[in-house]
Order: structure tokens, then sequence, then C-alpha cells
């Protein structure tokens, strides 16, 4: 039986517990420490701590404050870690607790944190979603269910100093080209609602003033959101700092690629069962610059796809030069535009293409000035046909159930 060295109480809030912290600094003591060979289970909030509940008023998802995400579990420091090695994590097992069978979807505001389709979808809106071993569906979305390939969407290591002074730069460099644009273009160190772990309350106040935010994927890892990474992966993690500092958090139960409603998979809080390994000199050895690894290979089954094209066109017609982001997202509004004609609201729509197991490809980036992207939607997650024929789609919802919105919008 794994030892669980880092254990969470839901009750109550992830400010209370050391072993937890919300912003990257190389200073941020180990919570805990393992040798190579070592197998342990992490226990982990939601990403928000809590802030979302298990009803039908999306209020929460509306005032949500994004300036505490996200709360992770760790440091985990690895005996014999050093700066240039590969950290070699296995992920074993994860899953939900016992005691918290659910888990959470949402739009955030364009106002407090946007999202990929923000400008069709400006209001806060949540569904909940309950597991059932490994299937899933949802009171908010009918007609779905699928199991899920559970996931954190958030796993990295402790950046060096050098390495936090290059992300503030440039990331304040890029802020300060439209610093009044909403949603932001970055996120910069808040200290206010910063949690340092197991920092002393002196030096905390001066490293939370510098400590990066989670909210994005950097050279570390970080917020990936990457659905592949699931039980059975592997992932080789650069080391940048002694011991490693390996943290967690960011649990999904389901996702789909993209995570396109930014609260864009089904959140959850969980238990993650790792193992740690070390290669040294191995960033050197195998010129790795960012991490690698190798997708879990228990994956769900769905062999049938409707798949939707998005070209580098926007909404107004205005054309791009091979970008890849507008055609994505083309590819998604068109997937939205389709499943209406079945009932569907345009938000369930939404909710469904960024909790299923839906796939996202870049096709073709070479034929200018359009590049192609494609979103794969299953087809057996619906409990009714949902492909083309000669008769036209029936509609399976008569829009008497929704996604709900905080109560002053409905």
């Amino acid at each position: 039986m794994a030892e669980t060295i880092i254990k969470i109480d839901l009750k109550k809030s992830p400010y209370e517990q050391d072993t937890i912290h919300n912003r990257w600094h190389p200073d941020i003591p180990m919570a805990a420490m393992v040798k190579p060979g070592d197998d342990f289970i992490i226990e982990c909030y939601d990403w928000t701590g809590g802030q979302i509940k298990n009803n039908d008023d999306a209020a929460d998802v509306r005032d949500v404050d994004l300036s505490q995400v996200h709360f992770l579990s760790g440091p985990v420091g690895v005996e014999g870690a050093e700066p240039g090695d590969l950290l070699v994590v296995d992920i074993l097992d994860i899953g939900a607790f016992q005691e918290s069978l659910w888990g959470f979807n949402g739009f955030f505001s364009k106002k407090n944190g946007g999202g990929f389709l923000t400008e069709h979808f400006p209001e806060a809106q949540k569904s909940i979603w309950d597991f059932n071993g490994m299937f899933t569906k949802s009171r908010h979305v009918p007609g779905v269910e699928f199991a899920g390939l559970i996931h954190p969407g958030l796993i990295g290591c402790l950046p060096s100093k050098e390495m936090l002074a290059e992300w503030n730069k440039r990331e304040k460099e890029l802020f300060d080209t439209d610093p009044t644009r909403v949603p932001g273009l970055a996120n910069l160190p808040y200290a206010p609602t910063a949690h340092m772990g197991k920092m002393k309350k002196e030096d905390a106040a001066v490293a939370a003033a510098e400590g990066a935010r989670t909210v994005p994927p950097r050279e570390h890892g970080g917020n990936c959101d990457i659905k592949d990474l699931s039980r059975g992966s592997k992932v080789y993690f650069p080391v940048y700092v002694k011991g490693g500092g390996l943290s967690v958090g960011d649990l999904h139960f389901s996702q789909g690629d993209g995570e396109i409603t930014f609260c864009g998979a089904i959140e959850m809080a969980g238990w993650i069962h790792l193992r740690v390994s070390l290669i040294k000199d191995g960033m050197k050895k195998y010129g790795i610059k960012n991490p690698i690894f190798k997708p879990s290979p228990i994956t769900p089954k769905y062999d049938d796809y409707l798949i939707f094209e998005g070209i580098s066109v926007d909404e107004q017609g205005k054309q791009h030069y091979l970008d890849v982001h507008i055609a994505y997202r083309q590819a998604c509004l068109n997937a939205i535009e389709y499943l209406t004609k079945f009932g569907y609201s345009r938000a369930q729509a939404y909710a469904i293409l960024g909790t299923a197991p839906v796939q996202g490809h870049i096709s073709g980036v070479v034929d200018v000035p359009n590049a192609c992207a494609t979103l794969w939607l299953p087809t057996d997650i619906f409990e009714f046909d949902v492909k083309p024929n000669v008769d036209g789609p029936k509609k399976y919802l008569d829009g008497s159930i929704d996604v709900p919105l905080a109560p002053d919008l409905k």
C-alpha cells in the first residue's frame, strides 16, 4: 500500500494547509521528500480550492476569485535531483474521492477570465457532472454519457530564479502591449492571494510579489491540460532546482482537446498515485527544454467520429495567414452550430465539446493562406443518432433544460 504523503481536508480552506501552494517560486520549501524509485499518493483540491458548488446556480462561476488559483499539492522533493536532470514521473493511478463523486464545467465571464469562445459566450455558466465508476453524465446536458480519461491538468517542477525572472519579464512585456484588454493578455504576479506553502511568513511576503501565476503552461510543465496524460503515462520533466520540486493539481475527470471553455474540463478533487525516478544530466543528453511524455495505454475506446473542419477565416470573414487558433475556433463553432439542430442550446453544445473526449488536430499548415484544424466528435457518446442522414436531424431536446446562468442573468 503506497503512503499518502500529502493529505487534504475538503472541509477546510487550502490556505489552512502548508502542503499546498498557488504560485511558482524556487524558494517554496518542499512539502515532502521521496527517493528515486518511491511510489506515493498525493491528494488534491479542485483547482479553485472548493469555490464552485454542486448546485444549479452559476453565481459561483461568475464570482470566482481567479487570483487564487491553481491550488497545487507539493512541492515534492526527490533526493539526488539536480538542475539538468530529468525527473521521470509515472502516473500509476488517479481517481476521485468517494465522498466527492462529481465535478464541474464552467464558462467564465468575459470580465473574469473569459475563454476560447468568450465573444460568443460572454456570461458565466456551469454544468455539474456526476461520476458512476468510469462514466459521467450531467443533469444540465442530457443525452450524453461517456467514459472519463482522468488526468492532472497541471503538473510540473519548480523554476529556477533565472527562469522565474524570464517568465515575469516576457509576460510583463506582452501584458504592456495592451494593459486594458479584457480578458488580459497575461496574469502577472499578485501577492494578496498568494499561498506559498511552508515558506516562512517574512520570506513569503517578498516571494509572493514575484511568484509566477499558475495559469499557463511553461518550460517546466505547469498547466498544460493534456487529456492523454492519464494512468499509465510516463512524463519526463526538466529539473531546474535541487530536489526538482514536483507539484500537481487541477485534476480532470474528462476533457476535450484544447479545454476550450477555459474551465473547460470536468474539474474535480481527488488523488493521484505517482512513482518517480531520475535520469542524471538528462536535459543535455536528450536536448529537452520542455517536458515530454508517453500517453496512457488506457483510453476510452471511441472509433466513430464526426470531424468538423475549420480554416483561418474568422467570424467576420477576415482572412488570416495560416492561423491555427482561428482555424480550431471555426471548427468548434461549426460543431456547436451542428449540435443545435438536435435541440441543444449553444451553451450545452459548448459544454459537450469542453468535457467529452473530443480530439483536436492540426490537419494542415502549408496551404497558404489557410491552416486547417479539425475537431473530432465521438458519435457513440450520444443516446441518439447524431450523424447526418436524408431525413434530416431529429430534435432530441425541447429546450426546457439548459446550462445554468448566474441568477441575475437568467
